[in-house]
This record gives structure tokens, sequence and C-alpha cells, in this order.
């Protein structure tokens, strides 16, 4: 039987990493809220045993009406997942400013509003986790994703800042950075680029090479997992008595990290110059 972690909030469960992770913990026994913004997507949750609700988290009503049910329910919550997010890819100069309000109204926003509503319960009880589902993206970035990692750099930011605020309250927050995952997420970003761009731009020619790069990187055995692989280190975040403050997810993604973080910034634009061709 499940140790009592409380109801489990996860949002963004209608593919992925999220549908994933809500599967496992609910057949683990826990008591897991699956959500998304069309409850009909959450079908195999719910077979596995998950309560589905729906949320938006670029809605405020949305969000605070989910939330408000499971404490209506429970009087608290356990833990929150904050898993919603999708990546915008273009160039800087191409792509417009309301999708990079969009991008970051999902991605950051909408995680910040869900800590805010589900913190003051956490804090009453004594106790509570937050896992936020970052990137590899939040710590080194590629041409033509720079919205999208701007929004991870973001998480990382706002993930150590709450750590430290909420370590008084008994509330541990984790930091999760995924590298490629093997979901609808990495067929969307493959392929994304090219057909977002028109020919005519003068970005054209650099972003079709990066899309075939990362094409690859996705196809790669080696360099991509399945989503179950974050499902599992979520778990191990909210059920260790004292988590790590981040996880990184795969093992070959450490390696991309800490490549970056030992090369100044021209080297790795050599190497980029070298590998996006």
């Amino acid at each position: 039987m499940a140790a009592d972690l409380g109801p489990i909030l996860i949002t963004g469960c209608s593919t992925g990493i999220g549908a994933a992770t809500a599967q496992h913990l609910a057949k683990k026994g826990h008591t897991v809220y699956a959500t998304a913004r069309r409850v009909e997507t959450l079908a195999d949750s719910v077979a596995a045993g998950a309560r589905p609700l729906a949320l938006d988290v670029t809605d405020e009503a949305s969000m605070s009406s989910a939330v408000e049910a499971v404490l209506g329910e429970h009087g608290r919550i356990g833990a929150l997942v904050n898993n919603a997010g999708y990546g915008e890819y273009g160039a800087i100069e191409d792509v417009s400013i309301d999708k990079v309000r969009k991008q970051f109204e999902t991605n950051v926003f909408g995680l910040s509003r869900m800590c805010q509503l589900v913190l003051p319960s956490m804090r009453q009880a004594g106790t509570g986790r937050i896992v936020n589902i970052g990137s590899m993206g939040g710590r080194l970035t590629f041409p033509y994703g720079g919205y999208y990692h701007a929004t991870k750099h973001a998480v990382e930011a706002l993930s150590d800042a709450l750590r430290y605020e909420v370590r008084p309250f008994g509330v541990k927050v984790v930091l999760i950075e995924p590298g490629l995952i093997a979901t609808e997420f990495g067929n969307t970003v493959s392929h994304t680029l090219a057909d977002t761009l028109e020919d005519e731009s003068p970005y054209a020619a650099g972003s079709k090479r990066m899309d075939a790069m990362i094409d690859g990187m996705y196809k790669n055995k080696l360099m991509s997992v399945g989503p179950i692989a974050i499902a599992k280190t979520v778990e191990k975040s909210l059920t260790r008595r004292r988590p790590h403050a981040r996880y990184v997810t795969p093992v070959v993604t450490r390696g991309l990290i800490g490549t970056r973080m030992l090369m100044t910034p021209k080297a790795f634009d050599a190497m980029l110059r070298v590998v996006v061709r």
C-alpha cells in the first residue's frame, strides 16, 4: 500500500509525461487528480484509477475551481505536479509576440498561479510537495527555441526561490529536468520549425537544419527515453523523505548539461555551427 501523501494534483495529463505520471502514481495506490483542458482526453488515466478534473492553466477560474474541488473533498492538497507546458519554436524575430505571451501564460504564469493556489493548504497542514517539470532547456539553449528556453529558465529561477521560501512551512519543492522524451511533445518539436517558417524568412535555412538535428536526436534511442522514466522520477521526488532539489533524466542529459557548463559561450556557438548543418 502506498504511503499516504494526500491527494496529488497533476496538470497537463492529456498525453505524454502528465498522462504517464498520473497512471503510474494511480496504479501505485496514490490518490491522483489527473487534469487537462478537455476531460475526455483523460480516459486512460481514469482507467488506471486517477480522478479526472478539467483544468486550463491559462484560465484563472478553471485553476481555482480545480483546486477548490480537491480541497472540498480532502481539505488539503498533498502534492502538486506542475507538468502542463508546450514548446513554441522559431527564430526570435519571426515568432509573433502573441504566441510568445501564450507560451509564457502556459509554461510560467500558469505554473506560478497553481503554486499560489495550493500553498495555503500546504502551509496550514505543515507539509506538502511541489514538483515542477522543467527541462534540460532551462540550463542550456539551442537556437530557434529561444522563447521556449526562456520559459524553462524562468521555471528554474522560480523553483529555486520557492524552495527556500516554503521550507520553513514543511513544504518541499523539486525541479525535474527531462532531456529528450519520446512523447507527442517531441513529435511536435521535430518538424515544427520547418512547417511554421516561410521560405522567404531569412532564418528559413537555419531553422530547417535545426529541425533536422532535433528530429535525429529524438529518434536516437540512446538520447531519448519514454515518459514512464519521468513518471518514476516524479514518484521518487514525492516519496523520498529528503528528495533532491533537482533530478535530471535520462542520464545522458546530465552529460549534455555538464558539457555546456564547461564550455564558454563562444565554444558552444562553435560546436552548434558544426552540429547544425
